[in-house]
Order: structure tokens, then sequence, then C-alpha cells
């Protein structure tokens, strides 16, 4: 049929496709194993530090690392994936052999283009599904120094409030608007600056406009002395979104949940820009896998005899970088506010997407 035209003999594609996939994720593999092991030097002694943790919790701490770095390194795997078959390929003479078939550098190309768009749905649900929950669960672990701590995935954790002079610190909220609740209350009555005295409870709920808190006790600066409060109401005019919009983290929340933030955020009058940035690059980033075949192509074409094969495998290799280099600089300008946040997240992926069709006309030419 005319459309299948477009791509190899079906024997092709599958063979370009297994070879482009079984190296992608044969590197991935490697880097992870190399990288978890670098990384679990450096943290596994803070981990150990904290009395009752052992092997488990070091274990622990690499299933929840070993998500972040997968999906950090996938993109970098795949550029490396897609030279080192084209390598391959171009010195057995087998992109010779295409070409002289007549097909042009795109329908050469074209398995692996195809092949790496899995790759990128994988990344996207991957991400979804288990770095944003792993993520979000590490941060809350790292914020007590690994110690022992009821982590419930979604929460935020050690959130502070200003309320007038008062200061209100929230070890953990569960929940979102009137229904949230509050683990771990520590309130700093402050007066013209000064601290007046501290007020702890274990537990507070909303209550009116403020936040009932229950079994509470006073510190008396001053004085030294503790005082049984039983059950109170404090912070009078804080609303929930303080609480539980404080702390938006991008990596911790799919992408649902972080559209969800964001509207919150809009609705209360806050800065959303950086968040939106990331928001739109959970969908960019991902896709970033289908940009690497194109980029590492220039390692396809040109005769192997020709001495340029090293060269050409260097050049795809120093354009799959600078991808990745545009891609964190045109992000932090997002944060900044530099630049608007889909153009953070998508103009790299643009300028490099005509940037190797360039250089791949070029090649081909």
């Amino acid at each position: 049929m005319k459309g299948a035209s477009f791509f190899p003999s079906r024997t092709v594609a599958i063979y370009m496709a297994r070879l482009f996939l079984v190296r992608t994720f044969g590197i991935l593999a490697a880097l992870v194993l190399v990288l978890q092991a670098l990384d679990l030097l450096s943290e596994s002694g803070k981990i150990l530090s904290v009395a009752g943790n052992g092997d488990t919790e070091v274990w622990r701490y690499v299933g929840l690392r070993a998500p972040q770095i997968v999906a950090r390194f996938l993109p970098f795997s795949v550029l490396l994936g897609t030279i080192l078959t084209l390598i391959q390929m171009n010195q057995n003479s087998e992109v010779v052999a295409l070409k002289a078939s007549g097909l042009s550098a795109h329908q050469v190309l074209a398995p692996l283009l195809i092949a790496s768009f899995g790759v990128a749905a994988i990344s996207f649900a991957f991400n979804e599904r288990i770095v944003a929950r792993a993520s979000a669960t590490l941060d809350q672990w790292q914020k007590v120094d690994y110690g022992r701590m009821p982590i419930d995935r979604g929460d935020r954790s050690n959130v502070w409030v200003r309320d007038g002079d008062d200061l209100i610190q929230v070890d953990q909220i569960r929940g979102r608007g009137d229904a949230a609740q509050l683990g771990g209350v520590t309130v700093y009555d402050r007066t013209g600056g000064n601290l007046i005295a501290i007020i702890r409870s274990g537990q507070g709920s909303r209550d009116g406009d403020g936040w009932r808190l229950t079994d509470a006790r006073r510190f008396d600066v001053a004085r030294g002395t503790v005082t049984p409060l039983g059950a109170i109401t404090v912070a009078r005019g804080v609303r929930p979104d303080q609480f539980t919009l404080a702390s938006v983290s991008a990596e911790g929340l799919d992408f649902r949940s972080l559209a969800a933030a964001i509207d919150d955020l809009q609705a209360s009058g806050r800065p959303t820009k950086a968040l939106e940035g990331a928001l739109w690059h959970k969908l960019s980033g991902p896709l970033s896998a289908v940009l690497m075949p194109l980029l590492g192509a220039v390692a396809a074409f040109g005769l192997a005899r020709s001495g340029q094969l090293f060269v050409r495998a260097v050049i795809g290799m120093a354009l799959g970088f600078a991808y990745f280099v545009a891609d964190n600089f045109a992000l932090a300008m997002g944060n900044l506010g530099a630049y608007p946040p889909f153009l953070a997240a998508w103009a790299p992926f643009l300028l490099f997407f005509l940037i190797g069709e360039a250089v791949l006309i070029r090649t081909e030419e």
C-alpha cells in the first residue's frame, strides 16, 4: 500500500526497532546501576546514622531514588542507543543497502522514530504513576532527615504559615479545603517580634474561620511553665489553601494534580508561572525521546571507510547534549519569569527539531 511505503519492510523495521530498544534499555540499566551506587555512597551514611535505621531503610531509599534516576537519564539512553544502533548498521553497510534500495534518510529512521514514540509513552506513564509518588515520598522523608515518620503520599509536610506576628508550623497536612487535617501543629505566639508563648497540638481541623486544636499545651516563655489548654481555636482568618498550597512541588505531583494545584493558586491570586512551565515540561520532557533519533541520525550516513564515523558519532552526541543544556536553561529562565511557561518548555524541543531536520537533510545531500 502507498501509506506503508514510507517504512522499510516489516522485517527490517522490526530488526532496527529491536536493536534500538535493546541498546537503549541496556544503557539505561547500566547508567541506573552506576549512578544509584554513587548516590548511595553519599546518602547511606545519613540514613544509617538515624537510630533504628538499617538495611531495610537503605533499600527503601534505593526504591524511591531509582525511579528519579530512570526518568532523568532515559532521554540520554535513547540518544546513546540511537547512535550505537546506527553506528553498527553503518559499519555493516546496512544503511548503504537501505539507501541503495531507494529509501530516503527519513525512511531509514522511521522504525527508530516509531519505537521512540513508544519509549516516550512509557516514560510519561512511568513519570505519572511511579516517579511523582516516589519523589513526593522521598521529599517528605528527607525533610525529617530519614527519621521515623508516617508518610502519606500526596500530603504536604513541614509547612509554615504567617498569621500576623504569629508563625504556625505544621508537620503534615492531609486533604484540601475545609476537609484539611493538620498534624503536629506548633503556634509561635509573638508580639512585636518577641516570642511570648508556644502552643503545641497533635492535630487540628477547620472550625469556622479558624482552626480547632485538640489537647493543646501552652508553653509560657517568660515563666517557663506548661499549661494544658484542651481544645482551642487559633489562626482565625487563615485559609486552608495557605496550608495546602504553601509548598507545591511539581516533581511530587502528576500532571492532573499539578494542573489542579495551579488552578487553586491562580484562584488565590498567587504566581504560577514556574509551575506552569513544569506542567508543560511533563509533556515535552518524555517527548524528547522522539527527538533523539533525529539528532543522532548523523552517525548513520556517510561511509564507514571514510574515517569520519567517530566524528559523526561525536557530532550526534554533541547535538543531543546541547539539547539537554538548552532545555535546562529554558526551564531556569521560565522559573525566573524571563520566558513564558509554554516557551520555556517547548522552545528547545522545537529548535532542536529544526536543527536535526536541517542536519539530516544536509547529510543526505
